[in-house]
């Protein structure tokens, strides 16, 4: 039965109400049906991530950090130094030479050779930081830069000649079991520097590493413009650290490799903007966290004070970092006294290679 609508000027009002009534509740209703699935969608993405969390989530309070908090643990492991040595604890040097086979010392320790010329560093891409901006030439001449990051094998055998304090994890000194290969983290960027002398090299500088990782085509990742969650270890796709030799499909144009993804890696360079950047100033200020009283403390409550000191640049991205943090051109950063289970590095040298040191 239609309903009964009167004509003339009520009737048309009437119809006009009617269809304004039910424009404005279909509006509603799609309002709230998307409502309704963008919650669902959150709760199914929060789902996803508890999974992957590295730690039970029950525990997630004793995990919050104040910053600078980190700073104070790092240094209170810096006395591990002495109880390790002490106590006799750690690797002596020949049972740090007995960790892996003569071959697998020297593919760790091999290196990959980076041509003279020029490349293009950096990015104008709009979505990119505003620290990667812009993109501009580069000119290097030949150099060496490591095939592998630096892996815990390999600090081991540096720890056990020099007496460098361990990583925090390294219980007793020694390696986690199974974690031979896995890249050495909990390193800041003051051990890597004193590995890489050690080890009569350097650490790469910023430009170095760039061109390892893209080549001289401008691609966004090691292996092209395209991002493969296939080709390396990034934003908790496993949940830890790789061996640094897992992921082949994943090197640079030079063979290098994990130079997306694992470990962030340390370089030699302060954080300070490239020449023509559009980023703001600030971004390159240093800046330290102070807590104005005990009730902040106890709140773990602090504000960022600028200090004239800069940060030292990290790159390549880790294996907790949103996946384009792994792109060849971001630069990330941090004070070069802090250490994280998602810091790294990689050696390099001049074209004449590394100083001839005895094994």
């Amino acid at each position: 039965m239609k309903p009964h609508i009167l004509p003339g000027p009520e009737g048309r009002e009437r119809r006009s109400r009617f269809l304004a009534a039910t424009v404005i509740t279909c509006m509603a209703l799609l309002v709230i049906g998307g409502s309704l699935h963008v919650v669902m969608i959150g709760s199914t993405r929060m789902g996803e991530m508890r999974e992957k969390a590295t730690y039970d989530l029950r525990e997630e309070s004793s995990h919050l950090r104040a910053a600078g908090e980190d700073l104070a643990l790092h240094e209170r492991n810096e006395h591990q130094k002495a109880r390790v040595a002490a106590a006799g604890a750690g690797y002596s040097v020949e049972e740090a030479q007995a960790l892996l086979s003569k071959e697998r010392w020297d593919e760790l320790d091999s290196m990959a050779t980076i041509p003279a010329g020029s490349f293009a560093m950096g990015t104008n891409y709009d979505r990119a930081d505003p620290q990667d901006h812009p993109l501009h030439t580069v000119n290097l001449p030949e150099y060496r830069i490591d095939k592998y990051l630096v892996t815990n094998a390999q600090y081991a055998r540096f720890l056990a000649e020099t007496g460098h304090r361990p990583p925090s994890t390294w219980k007793n000194g020694r390696i986690p079991d199974g974690e031979l290969l896995y890249p050495v983290t909990l390193v800041n960027w003051y051990d890597a520097q004193a590995y890489a002398a050690w080890a009569g090299k350097r650490l790469p500088t910023e430009a170095e590493w760039e061109k390892a990782a893209r080549g001289t085509d401008s691609r966004r990742w090691p292996w092209g413009n395209t991002m493969d969650p296939k080709r390396l270890n990034t934003y908790y796709n496993v949940g830890s650290a790789t061996n640094v030799d897992t992921y082949k499909s994943g090197v640079s144009p030079y063979g290098v490799f994990d130079m997306a993804g694992n470990v962030s890696e340390w370089v030699e360079d302060d954080f300070l903007p490239y020449e023509g950047s559009d980023a703001p100033a600030d971004i390159f200020q240093g800046k330290v966290s102070v807590s104005r009283g005990a009730e902040d403390r106890a709140m773990k409550i602090s504000d960022q004070i600028p200090v004239n000191r800069h940060y030292k640049v990290l790159r390549g991205g880790s294996w907790k970092g949103d996946p384009f943090s792994t792109a060849t051109y971001h630069r990330g950063y941090n004070w070069p006294n802090y250490a994280s289970d998602f810091f790294g590095f990689r050696c390099a040298t001049d074209a004449a290679g590394p100083v001839a040191k005895a094994r």
